[in-house]
């Protein structure tokens, strides 16, 4: 099970950091997933985007950072230089790349140690888990909510924690949104 306290502080601080990452170039759309998310309004919905990239990437390359970077670079992906990437980073080392799309503004976390982060300026937060939900189930990967409720230190943020597997691989993730049901920042994070 995930320790959400030890998240936290990252989650604030890449949180805070989005404000600061210079406007870039808007990527294509993260293609989808599922099938839900292959519509149009997926291109322009930060929950179906934010849930895209992470499958996509973190879940894909969990515990392999080699490889999840190379992916980032064939996506075109672009290097955050350290001075903005050191605060989504939290002090371990790592890459971090802006991986922007017209829905909205979304940092892919790359760690040494093989955890991987989606951060997301914007996104509803029901909205989110229901469509990772339905991205897991889509993949074929199983799961088990092992936390569900407010962050024991951020009364704001509500974390949702998963044991998930598929075959051999195995993957602890944590996904915390904003409570406000209009929605705010999000991170998804999965370790191996």
């Amino acid at each position: 099970m995930i320790d959400t306290r030890r998240f936290h502080a990252a989650a604030l601080a890449g949180v805070l950091a989005l404000s600061v990452v210079p406007a870039a170039h808007a990527a294509d759309p993260i293609p989808p997933t599922s099938p839900q998310a292959g519509s149009a309004a997926a291109a322009h919905d930060p929950a179906a985007q934010a849930a895209g990239l992470f499958m996509q990437s973190c879940v894909r390359f969990a515990a392999r950072p080699k490889a999840l970077r190379v992916w980032a670079a064939s996506k075109h992906l672009a290097r955050l230089p350290a001075r903005y990437a050191n605060d989504f980073l939290y002090g371990l080392p790592g890459r971090v790349y802006d991986a922007t799309t017209p829905a909205g503004k979304l940092v892919l976390v790359s760690q040494d140690g093989g955890s991987c982060s989606v951060v997301a300026e914007h996104a509803q937060g029901k909205a989110l888990l229901d469509q990772l939900d339905v991205d897991l189930k889509s993949a074929g990967i199983a799961y088990k909510i092992t936390a569900d409720g407010p962050d024991s230190l951020e009364k704001d943020l509500h974390n949702r924690a998963y044991d998930a597997s598929a075959g051999n691989r195995k993957w602890l993730m944590l996904v915390s949104t904003v409570k406000d049901p209009a929605g705010g920042e999000a991170m998804l994070t999965t370790n191996p």
